[in-house]
C-alpha cells in the first residue's frame, strides 16, 4: 500500500467544492507514517541542508522525525503568540484568507542552509512566508519537501527559485 492509498479524500470540507486531503489516515497507520517519513527523506536526497524548519502542526509531524533520522536540528514556525522569545513575523495569504507565522529570531544562524518540510503545497502562501522568515534570519532556503501537492493551485510557481519536491500530487479532483 502506498502513502497515496492511505490519504482519505473528504468532499466539501472545509467548504463546498473543496476536496480535502486528510492525512490522519496516513498517521494512524504505523506503516503509513513510516513510509511517509522514509519517502520524504528520499525526496530530500541531493538537497544540502543544515537544519529543518516546519510549520505547526503538520510540519512538526513530518519535520521532526526527518530531522531526527538525519541528525539535524528542527526549528518550529508557529502562529502568533506561541513562541516565548523574540520573533520574526510574516503575514501571508492562505487559500481561504490571511494569517501570520512567527519564528524565533535566534533559531537560525546566518548562512545556514534550511530544508522546509510540510504536509501540503497548495497556493504556496504558507511556504513562501516560511521562506521569508528563513531569509529574514540570514539563512538560505535549500529546498522544500511536501507530502502532498495540489498541482492545479500552482503553489510551486511562487517557489520557483527553490528546489521543490512532493510525494503525492493531485490534479483537478
Amino acid at each position: 500500500m502506498s502513502v497515496k492509498d492511505l490519504i482519505r479524500t473528504i468532499p466539501d470540507f472545509p467548504q463546498k467544492g473543496i476536496m480535502f486531503r486528510d492525512i490522519t489516515t496516513v498517521l494512524q497507520a504505523a506503516e503509513g507514517l513510516q513510509a511517509a517519513v522514509d519517502e520524504m527523506d528520499e525526496a530530500s536526497k541531493g538537497i544540502d541542508y543544515d537544519v529543518i524548519v516546519g510549520p505547526e502542526s503538520r510540519g512538526f509531524i513530518f519535520g521532526v522525525p526527518l530531522a531526527y533520522k538525519n541528525h539535524k536540528g528542527f526549528v518550529p514556525v508557529r502562529k502568533p503568540g506561541k513562541l516565548p522569545a523574540e520573533v520574526y513575523s510574516q503575514d501571508y495569504s492562505l487559500e481561504y484568507g490571511t494569517a501570520t507565522l512567527e519564528m524565533h529570531k535566534d533559531a537560525l544562524q546566518p548562512g545556514q542552509k534550511v530544508l522546509i518540510v510540510d504536509d501540503l503545497l497548495a497556493t504556496g502562501g504558507t511556504a513562501r512566508a516560511i521562506a521569508k522568515l528563513v531569509e529574514k534570519a540570514g539563512a538560505e532556503v535549500a529546498g522544500f519537501v511536501f507530502l502532498i501537492e495540489l498541482v492545479d493551485l500552482k503553489g510551486r510557481d511562487i517557489l520557483a527559485e527553490y528546489p521543490v519536491r512532493s510525494l503525492v500530487e493531485y490534479e483537478g479532483e
